[in-house]
């Protein structure tokens, strides 16, 4: 994460109560101020950024007791720059702390993006509640959301936090209490207690996963830029930052405290003729080609469509570990490794987890993190998981892979014969898998996050392609409106387009359902114009599926 650094020696100025180090001024001001097409560096938005802290600290509940860090840059092509940022408070992250700055072209405050409103005024910073505490709750959490499983090496991490996510700002335990399953495979959970009387505030998973299966090579016969190395190639692709697949030789991570001391290996493929793979399980490299294809389709869609160099944006690639764990019917993305790792499936109702959507589902998740961040419990965790769908899924139409064509099922291609369900999820109508919400009320951010993403997957569809009875690539569609309307959509390609600018603009950790209506309306307002056909449908689509 690039942040404002207070170098040591340098003098502050101290401005409406919030500090900005000379040294960070400087560094950006000895930077060039704009591209060769006019438009202002990152260097320069990150300049402007800390003057409109220093002018508007007070708007932005800013006092001298917090400090900014430098999250994420977006210059649009018009040279409006929004600079997002995290916070601390006496020295300790803020959850619910973050904003974004939005500047004109010309570097002028237009204002800004706030997870929270409320200002930070804490009487003390230390807790009552110890942290040995703190971790032996957030074990118990663990325990308790796999009752009937036996787990293994279960170990917690506390970290002291302020809350400003669930009310009144208050201090909290961060714990993350992380072990293994009867099969070695890991279970993590990220628990938040109130520092003070040790009450559970928020628990949620701390691996984002999305639930799939594998057929060897899902997509057919595809093509793979690769390394030479001697006489061999190696599994890298140097035009993608050189993202790289390896095996995990059917071992998992060992982690405690939330730290890997020893990790499932990568060891990377490589092959003597550069044609890799056999379409079959029984060949290792089979599900390799699957990972490394899904990483590239991902890498191209957010680069080409969506100008992101990379899923941090900083032109560095990935990597994918396969056949990790044991029967492992899992997928999940991890940001301390800034890998993909993707189990084989137990066979029976998954088989390896590789399948394209999943590949852009997971590392969606990737593009959330280095973004808005949504906290992944509640309202903010199902449009967390939504987007991971919706991006994933327009990562899919992006491909146009004969063998794996687009639509709007999520895992489709993973799921065995005999389970029941042609997909993991249907976002023309999302009840279909049996537990998600079509529609929003005030229980949706009670369930978990895969079935409140719900709401958001069915205004995606309805957004592109509308409501009521239809056929696309085979697949037969029918979404319903909770008002009764018909809905027009607007295709596919403008949803991606205006989904991610809300992501990567105006969300932040905390937007709920409301918050993300008003984040996806001013990115169609950006993007076509207020009162288009865009703007429009966005408000119609949000209204039919109960969202206003």
């Amino acid at each position: 994460m690039s942040r404002i650094r207070h170098v040591r020696g340098s003098r502050r100025i101290a401005t409406a109560g919030i500090a900005v180090t000379t040294a960070t001024l400087l560094a950006t001001a000895l930077s060039p101020a704009a591209h060769a097409d006019g438009r202002p560096t990152r260097a320069t938005a990150v300049r402007n950024a800390a003057s409109a802290l220093l002018a508007h600290a007070a708007g932005l509940g800013l006092t001298s007791a917090e400090d900014t860090g430098v999250r994420d840059v977006i210059v649009d092509g018009d040279g409006t720059q929004h600079v997002r940022y995290d916070r601390t408070y006496r020295h300790l992250p803020v959850l619910g702390g973050d904003f974004v700055v939005h500047l004109a072209s010309g570097g002028a405050y237009r204002g800004a993006d706030r997870a929270t409103h409320t200002r930070i005024s804490l009487s003390s910073v230390t807790p009552e509640v110890s942290g040995p505490k703190a971790a032996g709750l957030a074990v118990n959490a663990l325990r308790a959301a796999h009752l009937g499983e036996r787990l293994a090496r279960v170990k917690a991490k506390p970290e002291l936090v302020v809350d400003a996510l669930h009310g009144t700002p208050r201090l909290a335990w961060r714990t993350d209490a992380v072990g293994q399953d009867s099969l070695g495979n890991p279970v993590a959970r990220t628990v938040l207690t109130d520092a003070r009387t040790g009450a559970q505030i928020d628990a949620w998973d701390s691996i984002e996963t999305a639930t799939g299966d594998g057929r060897s090579l899902y997509s057919g016969t595809v093509p793979l830029e690769t390394t030479q190395s001697g006489s061999s190639y190696q599994l890298k692709d140097p035009t993608r930052g050189n993202t790289y697949t390896g095996d995990a030789e059917n071992k998992t991570d060992l982690c405690f405290f939330g730290i890997c001391f020893s990790r499932a290996p990568a060891t990377l493929f490589t092959d003597a003729d550069n044609h890799w793979g056999s379409g079959a399980t029984s060949d290792r490299s089979s599900a390799a080609v699957d990972a490394q294809y899904g990483t590239n389709e991902t890498w191209d869609y957010y680069k080409n469509v969506h100008g992101r160099n990379g899923i941090a944006g900083d032109g560095k690639g990935s990597y994918n570990r396969v056949h990790y764990g044991s029967n492992y019917n899992n997928a999940f993305w991890d940001d301390s490794c800034f890998c993909m790792t993707y189990g084989d499936g137990d066979g029976t109702t998954f088989g390896p987890l590789v399948a394209l959507d999943v590949a852009g589902h997971e590392m969606s998740h990737g593009v959330t993190s280095k973004t808005a961040a949504l906290t992944y419990s509640g309202e903010s965790g199902g449009l967390n998981e939504a987007t991971s769908d919706i991006l994933g899924t327009m990562v899919e139409w992006y491909a146009n892979n004969s063998s794996d064509q687009g639509d709007y099922l999520i895992g489709e291609e993973i799921v065995k014969p005999g389970f029941g369900k042609a997909a993991l999820r249907f976002m023309d109508k999302p009840s279909r898998d049996g537990s998600s919400a079509d529609y929003w009320s005030s229980s949706v951010g009670n369930l978990d996050v895969h079935y409140s993403s719900g709401v958001a997957n069915h205004f995606a569809y309805l957004l592109a392609e509308g409501s009521g009875a239809k056929t696309i690539n085979g697949v037969d569609y029918n979404s319903p409106t909770s008002n009764g309307s018909t809905v027009t959509g607007i295709g596919r390609d403008k949803v991606g387009r205006i989904w991610y600018r809300a992501l990567t603009v105006y969300m932040t950790s905390s937007t709920n359902y409301k918050g993300a209506r008003t984040a996806t309306l001013n990115a169609a307002k950006d993007l076509y114009g207020s009162g288009s056909t865009e703007y429009n449908a966005v408000a119609a689509a949000w209204s039919a599926v109960n969202v206003s």
